[in-house]
């Protein structure tokens, strides 16, 4: 099994400053298969690589022989520039980490991400025609472009726990349900924290990468 490799992601900083990374875990797969991107919660609230729920899923990546890179908002971790809770930085700091796995798989991407870098995944990848796959955990409802979403021509999945409280599972069901070539995954007894569930999200998510 491949290992995973520090990688820096150059983005354009605050008032266009140029030379500005963010810090990157980049782990080296199979050409045949897919790359997928993985971004973590909010900034705000803690949200970086080291995620519990962000490593699983860039593990089940790597089982896969998947390339995957996972990388820290601005301003988190190592990397540059001051934390942000706009979404347009996230969008942006996403476009950037896509960018960097576009140069360096040749097949057809994943993005994916929990819960705030689902929003992001979800809304950077409009317009990359390499994107084919969207795995969403746990996203807030009220934050998801449901148009977006339904002219999304791959595959999609998305997982929450049945006792979240932050996205709620009936509206995340709801969704989905109105949705093409979706997967739509509860998870018993967890919480938008997944706590001991965080295995069964992987298994899940895995089976639908198979």
């Amino acid at each position: 099994m491949r290992m995973e490799q520090p990688s820096t992601i150059p983005f354009l900083g605050e008032e266009g400053a140029r030379g500005m990374v963010l810090e990157g875990l980049y782990v080296p797969g199979s050409a045949d298969e897919l790359g997928a991107l993985i971004a973590p919660p909010h900034p705000q609230f803690g949200g970086s690589v080291l995620n519990p729920v962000v490593t699983e899923l860039a593990l089940r990546c790597q089982t896969l022989e998947m390339t995957s890179l996972r990388f820290n908002w601005r301003g988190v971790g190592a990397s540059a520039g001051a934390v942000s809770g706009e979404a347009a930085d996230s969008r942006a700091d996403y476009e950037a980490s896509l960018r960097v796995l576009e140069e360096r798989v040749p097949g057809p991407l994943l993005a994916c991400g929990y819960p705030w870098g689902a929003v992001a995944a979800h809304s950077a990848s409009e317009g990359h025609a390499t994107v084919r796959k969207l795995a969403l955990v746990a996203p807030p409802p009220s934050l998801l472009d449901i148009a977006r979403l339904d002219t999304f021509p791959g595959d999609i999945f998305i997982a929450v726990g049945e006792n979240d409280t932050l996205a709620d599972p009936r509206s995340l069901e709801s969704i989905a349900s109105g949705l093409d070539r979706t997967e739509f995954v509860v998870l018993d007894d967890c919480d938008h924290f997944f706590g001991m569930g965080t295995p069964e999200l992987g298994r899940a998510f895995e089976a639908w990468l198979r």
